[in-house]
């Protein structure tokens, strides 16, 4: 018997590390094309069915849901019965936002601008701006311990994906992921979630990838020119503005920027919290995010947690509630709604914020995101759009809308 266990023993340690020096770990390689080929398939398309919904963006009649590849393009003129209109190809895009016709997108590296004047008959990309964005992680695998770099090519091959694979290396100390940033008349905005990482204040794009903002002047719709790519805090994955303040939502706080100089948004200060999944929505001297425990967010409790952000250099927790598994959130009027996932959406009256109550839980839906917009409430959950119109303390269905 003790023969069989030691030969056991030795046929596993081919497959395991028998050797303190080396360990079993998830690698992951990056999937490449090159930056031409890449740059060649931004298309606009007929409309398609929607393979994994993501963002949701309002504009006038229409609503942007984005996709994998891209971004679906839905006419909301009549709300009780939307249309798919249009499909925009955008590889590796992540946010978008609109300004007097002119949609701005990112793809992976580059900055796109598309002309939406006649979104039922032509949209027309009139500018690309090149390598204004640095990629750290584009949706890297969470199952991953490692990434191998060694045939990626910054200045060449831009990453779409990724393969796993279990592979026995010797322990080493590098980082999991490299910093190739070295190599290298009244107008009409759109409104996006709490999940956004675009925003328009006026003449400027601000846009932020996992550490840094990058800061557009959109003087001229049409030919955006980037002004300023600063550092923004650590794994940045929200952003909102308010009153001529940036709240970047991170995986371990809040940071507050001021926007004094529109051209170079200015540190304010940074709220810090355990690590989390979070999204934030600010509404008079108040910031209210979800952090969301589990999987790659950290922590297993999940929360919603009000912020005192009347001195912007010095904000503090105000008060805490617990949430099952909260995504994003909106405001309207005295109205807090909250998407707690598969829970469900939670309606809150924030007119007393220190105390907030709750008038309604829809726990029969899921949800991952909301605009409040002027007149609805738009919400997108489980591969539905959902539309509501607002009552007091309530809010009644408009329709639903399966997005695949």
């Amino acid at each position: 018997m003790k023969t069989k266990l030691i030969l056991c023993f030795v046929a596993i340690c081919p497959f395991f590390s028998c050797d303190d020096n080396y360990e079993v770990v998830q690698v992951a390689t990056p999937q490449l094309i090159s930056k031409t080929e890449f740059r060649n398939s931004v298309t606009v398309q007929e409309p398609h069915i929607i393979q994994e919904a993501g963002k949701i963006y309002a504009y006038k009649d229409l609503i942007f849901v984005g996709d994998i590849d891209g971004i679906h393009v839905i006419d909301n003129s009549i709300p009780e019965t939307p249309v798919l209109v249009k499909f925009i190809k955008i590889p590796v895009n992540e946010d978008i936002s609109v300004k007097d016709d002119y949609l701005y997108a990112d793809s992976a590296t580059d900055l796109l601008v598309f002309d939406i004047s006649d979104i039922n008959n032509e949209v027309s990309l009139v500018e690309r701006l090149e390598d204004v964005f640095t990629i750290y992680d584009y949706n890297f695998p969470e199952e991953a311990d490692e990434a191998d770099y060694s045939k990626y090519n910054y200045e060449e091959d831009i990453i779409v994906g990724w393969t796993v694979a279990t592979e026995r290396r010797k322990k080493q100390d590098d980082l999991m992921f490299t910093d190739f940033a070295n190599n290298a008349v009244e107008s009409t905005t759109g409104t996006g979630g709490s999940l956004a990482r675009f925003q328009i204040v006026n003449d400027y794009l601000y846009t932020v990838g996992s550490y840094e903002m990058s800061i557009f002047n959109i003087s001229n719709l049409s030919q955006p020119v980037l002004t300023n790519t600063n550092y923004a805090g650590w794994n940045i994955e929200t952003m909102f503005q308010k009153d001529n303040y940036l709240y970047l939502g991170s995986t371990n706080g809040m940071y507050i920027y001021s926007l004094g100089n529109p051209s170079a948004p200015e540190y304010i200060s940074e709220f810090t919290h355990w690590e989390s999944c979070d999204p934030v929505v600010v509404d008079g001297d108040y910031a209210y995010l979800t952090l969301r425990g589990g999987n790659a967010c950290g922590q297993l409790e999940s929360v919603l947690e009000v912020i005192d952000v009347s001195d912007k250099a010095n904000p503090t927790l105000a008060s805490r509630y617990t949430l099952e598994n909260p995504y994003g959130l909106g405001i309207k009027g005295n109205m807090l709604f909250v998407c707690d996932g598969t829970a469900g959406l939670k309606l809150f009256n924030k007119e007393n914020p220190l105390d907030l109550s709750m008038v309604k839980d829809y726990n029969n839906i899921q949800s991952k995101d909301v605009i409040p917009l002027e007149n609805s409430l738009l919400m997108i959950g489980g591969n539905t759009l959902y539309q509501y119109k607002y009552l007091e303390d309530d809010i009644n269905l408009i329709s639903t809308f399966q997005l695949n």
